[in-house]
């Protein structure tokens, strides 16, 4: 009996989970029925003998899925199709094909197919003639709001506050964990303690709800939205004006729009220092009309935007610190006369921006101009530059004490990069760091010394002469060596000694004659040693330990020149040969401890 009840039960059971199962594929299968209707639709209504029938030919398009995705002005917006970035440039139909559409432009051309033709039709315009396609809406991601970015970044799903589900947030390297419905307060509250927020390649493409950034996380200083979605300047004005204290921006890598024409200037940036636009398409005018909104701009980083004309800043851009134009392509190096006169620019940039020349009209060799009146560091590698009166032109900066010029074909012109950072050196006075080297004040000196005998028999022959009364070099030297006449009111002229018989500088394991002497040992007896130019400071140390047995570490070594009477040059780098400090055959070492 209990058998056959327990058959009985479990037959009466299936056959309950069988209806139920029934009843659930009943609405599946209607579902199913209607979705291959849809899809069929197109189709159906394009047969000869059905497209007169006005009941099908009524019947809209199945668009249900493509219209919940695609936004009311998806035309101009930036999509994200897979791992490729595009711009809508066209939204609607094609012939013969149902539905709508849209036209891309692709960043990567070699993502396209056409041109935004189709079927002799131009439906839209591309840079590139292969950079657009025609893809369906429910392929192109539109992006996230900011703050939706935030939460997922910072560790807030929209789920979680949703389903009141188990969570952390994470904090700097601090990591909270929050659980229930009670939480959610708890890390909202925490997200408004953030200051410095990153959501670079979260496809932040809109501000979202008005006041909800300033609600959730007011407190934020420093943002870096870069390679995002972001369209227009309008939408950074929208994220920008929720955060009262915003110090620094990150935009780049973002194509967008931007005003060409007057804008009304209001307080949204009032506080921001640091603003990086790279690779954004911007161009100089479009800075200079946003820079109205820029009050206190201190750094602004404009990398690989085709800018290729400046404009001079007219009550704009004065307190600008930092410019970077690197990767941009100027017309020529008189573009920098336009951004010459800003009052506290300290740092300009200028890698790779094509220019070949620079030159300050406005002053004379020995003068300094009145342009870049607090420029102290100067980058400008990966350039053009080929002549030396470039380099002779910085001398006239009155501030300038740092400099970056590697990779341009000036530096092929010497051999020796020794000889050539000596050149530079020597060339611009005031120089205390060249090509992120420190200049140590006996690097100067001796690159001045060499400078001044190098050039000796030069200027004899372009006029110079020890009497005062007559030397009167050419203006052609003059403007070659713009410092040479300075060198010699700082060291005296070069003697006619020192020019005779001169050797290469790059000459290896020149013999030397010197003379030792203890100054502060009268009762040790000078002593005369023949030494390469090559040798170092620190094996001529150790020699001395082997003669006078004193620790190389206790010595402290000068020299006296015999060209020189009475000045002695401190032998200060154990790393540098005795040529680097310019010593001659009769010159005398000083050995103190």
């Amino acid at each position: 009996m209990a058998a056959a009840t327990g058959r009985g039960g479990a037959g009466r059971g299936g056959r309950c989970q069988s209806a139920q199962r029934g009843r659930r594929r009943g609405p599946q299968a209607l579902r199913a029925l209607l979705l291959l209707l849809l899809l069929l639709l197109p189709a159906l209504r394009a047969l000869p003998a059905l497209r007169a029938l006005p009941a099908l030919r009524a019947l809209p398009l199945p668009l249900p899925a493509m219209s919940g995705r695609l936004p009311a002005e998806a035309l101009g917006r930036r999509v994200l199709c897979g791992t490729e970035r595009a711009t809508v440039r066209y939204v609607g139909g094609l012939p013969a094909a149902a539905g709508i559409w849209l036209g891309v432009e692709w960043d990567d051309p070699q993502r396209g197919k056409h041109d935004g033709t189709y079927e002799g039709t131009q439906y839209f315009k591309c840079r590139h003639p292969r950079g657009g396609s025609f893809i369906r809406p429910n392929k192109a991601n539109f992006g996230v709001d900011f703050l939706t970015a935030v939460k997922d970044r910072y560790g807030l799903k929209e789920q979680d506050v949703q389903n009141g589900t188990k969570n952390t947030l994470v904090l700097g390297k601090k990591t909270v964990e929050l659980i229930g419905m009670d939480s959610i307060a708890e890390q909202q509250s925490q997200l408004n303690l953030l200051v410095d927020i990153s959501v670079r390649e979260c496809a932040v493409s809109h501000a979202g709800q008005k006041e909800e950034i300033s609600r959730t996380c007011g407190n934020i200083r420093h943002i870096n939205l870069s390679k995002n979605l972001l369209s227009s300047w309008d939408t950074v004005t929208d994220i920008a004006s929720q955060v009262p204290n915003l110090e620094t921006l990150n935009i780049s890598e973002n194509k967008m729009k931007f005003p060409s024409t007057s804008i009304s200037v209001c307080n949204v940036f009032s506080k921001l220092k640091i603003l990086a636009l790279n690779q954004t398409e911007i161009t100089w005018t479009e800075v200079l009309v946003c820079a109205r909104g820029w009050p206190a701009v201190e750094e602004l980083y404009l990398t690989s935007n085709n800018i290729t004309v400046l404009e001079r800043p007219d009550n704009v851009l004065q307190t600008l610190k930092l410019l970077d134009l690197s990767d941009n392509q100027l017309l020529d190096g008189n573009q920098l006369h336009q951004i010459a006169h800003l009052p506290r620019l300290e740092q300009l940039i200028l890698r790779n921006t094509g220019i070949s020349s620079i030159h300050f009209p406005d002053s004379e060799f020995g003068h300094k101009t009145k342009m870049f009146p607090s420029l102290k560091r100067l980058a400008i590698n990966d350039n053009k530059i080929s002549q030396w009166s470039s380099i002779n032109e910085l001398e006239k900066l009155p501030s300038l004490r740092s400099l970056q010029c590697h990779n341009n074909p000036l530096m092929d012109t010497e051999k020796n990069p020794e000889t050539l950072r000596q050149l530079i050196i020597a060339k611009i006075s005031q120089l205390e760091v060249l090509n992120k080297s420190e200049i140590l004040p006996a690097e100067r000196k001796g690159a001045e010394l060499d400078y001044r005998k190098i050039f000796g028999k030069e200027w004899l022959a372009a006029g110079g002469n020890w009497n005062p009364e007559r030397n009167k070099p050419s203006e052609e030297f003059r403007a070659a060596h713009p410092r040479y006449a300075a060198l010699c009111l700082k060291y005296g002229a070069p003697e006619e000694g020192e020019l005779k018989g001169q050797q290469p500088l790059t000459l290896k394991n020149q013999l030397l004659t010197l003379t030792i002497k203890c100054p502060d040992k009268p009762e040790q007896k000078p002593v005369e040693k023949k030494l390469p130019e090559s040798m170092t400071i620190q094996r001529v140390k150790g020699l001395l330990y082997r003669l006078l047995k004193i620790p190389g570490s206790e010595l402290k070594l000068s020299y006296e020149s015999s060209k020189l009477a009475g000045k002695e040059v401190e032998l200060d780098n154990d790393l540098k040969p005795l040529q680097f400090y310019s010593i001659e055959n009769g010159d005398c070492v000083l050995v103190r401890w």
